[in-house]
């Protein structure tokens, strides 16, 4: 079965201005929280935390769901559910591992690791996660993922900065030897020197991405980047550059339900083509219905504010408690940026610009899901004629249908 991450990076390539967007659940956290990886972020936690067993389990079911292009996970997750239960073979998303795990992202509780500068540190094995095992022949190297996260601090210290480098060498040259493929983390500095103000981080990054891959080859190059988003004008900068980056934003901590679906619409808007999504989905109230919101907003269907409404619809119907009340889930908080929850935040324009009202529909055009709506030609719902109020109905009643 072709993967959608394949066929929407083909697309990407083929057309800049395309409306694909990648979307993943990152479920990697075990290689960063340890105990604390499955339940809800260190902010928000109370009580007992998930056990290994419950976080695999939404793995699962979010890869069944169907609307996520990469599922990110550790090798050891990906060993049972990759290699062994084959989870993915009759899905359309694609099984990735975190490839490192940097100093930085050693958050154990009392640690002092993620306020120290990130050294760069690797305890994944490609064969493990191709094979499960140090593999035998190449053709083993098909059973498992063929996909990595490789993760890069820049701090701008010239002897630590040169030590990440040599180490993501290193990496690139086994992974193109033995076929795999990789996309490319770029963390904030966590214990920068000398850079000065935040604003000028989105600078440092973006001029250390481009300089850090202008001396690889095409078959050693990253598939796209994860990066913070840093708001519209070093999005728009990097994009604009070499638009074959293809650059990604990382979710950071969970904040509320506007921090995210507003960050993923605000990067899409400036040229981000991926969003990679740990803590906000892993801590939403249902991850399922929070992956379906995520997948509207990428795909344009839908805006985040009414998203947030439409999301607090639905969890009413599904009788599950949110978290916060509307009114405190709408609005902008800030989020952390890297996985030690340092103080940086992302840059996300805190007004919110009325929708304009559309023509009313046609009469006599009928929703799928029933009620009256604009539709195209096809029957297939007219979102661009749609007001919001329409808009919030037809996806409210798409999800109660679909968590009957």
């Amino acid at each position: 079965m072709q993967k959608s991450l394949d066929a929407k990076l083909a697309e990407i390539h083929a057309n800049p201005d395309s409306n694909a967007f990648i979307l993943a659940d990152a479920k990697d956290a075990d290689m960063a929280f340890g105990i604390a990886a499955p339940g809800k972020s260190p902010e928000h936690a109370d009580g007992q935390f998930r056990s290994l067993g419950q976080y695999r389990d939404h793995i699962r079911h979010n890869t069944l769901q169907g609307l996520l292009d990469i599922m990110l996970m550790s090798v050891s997750t990906n060993e049972l559910l990759t290699i062994r239960q084959r989870v993915f073979d009759n899905s359309t998303v694609t099984p990735a591992i975190r490839a490192n795990d940097t100093t930085d992202i050693h958050v154990a509780r009392c640690a002092a690791y993620p306020a120290q500068p990130s050294r760069p540190f690797r305890t994944a094995l490609i064969d493990h996660a191709q094979c499960g095992e140090i593999c035998a022949s190449d053709d083993d190297r098909a059973h498992g993922a063929d996909l990595g996260l490789y993760s890069i601090t820049f701090n701008n210290d010239v002897e630590l900065d040169r030590q990440s480098l040599e180490a993501y060498r290193e990496f690139r040259v086994e992974a193109e030897q033995k076929h795999f493929r990789h996309f490319l983390e770029v963390f904030d500095p966590n214990a920068p020197v000398a850079i000065g103000a935040t604003d000028k981080i989105g600078a440092f990054l973006n001029d250390l991405i481009v300089r850090a891959l202008a001396g690889v080859a095409s078959p050693a190059r990253p598939l796209f980047l994860k990066i913070v988003y840093h708001g519209p004008a070093f999005m728009e900068e990097l994009a604009h550059y070499d638009p074959h980056l293809v650059p990604g934003i990382l979710g950071g901590s969970a904040g509320t339900t506007y921090d995210a679906f507003k960050l993923l619409a605000e990067a899409k808007k400036y040229g981000a083509r991926a969003a990679l999504f740990g803590r906000k989905i892993n801590n939403s109230e249902h991850q399922l219905s929070f992956i379906q919101f995520l997948r509207w907003i990428a795909d344009g269907e839908i805006t985040p504010e009414e998203a947030v409404r439409a999301y607090h619809g639905v969890l009413q119907e599904l009788q599950i408690r949110p978290y916060r009340s509307l009114t405190d889930d709408m609005k902008l908080t800030s989020g952390a940026v890297s996985y030690g929850g340092s103080s940086r935040t992302t840059s996300i324009p805190q007004t919110v610009r009325p929708a304009a009202r559309s023509a009313p529909p046609p009469a006599g055009q009928q929703s799928p899901v029933g009620g009256s709506y604009p539709t195209l030609p096809d029957g297939a719902p007219d979102f661009g004629r749609m007001t919001p109020d329409e808009r919030l109905a037809y996806h409210r009643a798409r999800m109660s249908t679909m968590f009957d």
